[in-house]
């Protein structure tokens, strides 16, 4: 028996670390084109922004003033006000721009509010995600 040579005979550990990199190489590269193919890195750009809105209501005449408050910056172009009796106002024809803290948009109701619920809705840009910012209930009258 050669235990010398048993010691330093190295002809079997090349092929079983050459195994094990492809099979992570592989493993790796699944992963990869299955991301690209399911769109999944695309979904992580597009969550909802955060922001937080004031709503002030006047009767006469029915109007109402949004303003945001705290949170992110979100494109006007986003966002859109819905459940007023015209229908959904989107925010760039009342603001250009961008929608930061402080910036305001009045919308008009062509009847009473008495108990209407307004939401500011997020749409993502692709149209395939939207989120309600925020809402808030009239008075009723």
């Amino acid at each position: 028996m050669r235990l010398k040579q048993l010691f330093t005979d190295d002809s079997a550990v090349s092929p079983v670390i050459g195994v094990i990199l492809m099979v992570a190489i592989t493993v790796i590269l699944a992963a990869v084109i299955g991301t690209f193919v399911l769109n999944l890195g695309q979904e992580v750009q597009q969550t909802a922004p955060q922001a937080s809105f004031n709503f002030d209501y006047q009767n006469s005449p029915a109007n109402v003033t949004i303003t945001h408050q705290t949170g992110d910056s979100i494109e006007a172009a986003r966002l859109n006000t819905s459940g007023l009796q015209g229908g959904s106002v989107a925010w760039d024809t009342k603001v250009g721009g961008t929608v930061s803290a402080g910036t305001s948009a009045e919308f008009n109701n062509s009847g009473s509010w008495s108990g209407e619920t307004i939401r500011v809705v997020w749409t993502s840009q692709n149209g395939e995600n939207s989120a309600t910012l925020s809402q808030s209930t009239a008075p009723t009258a």
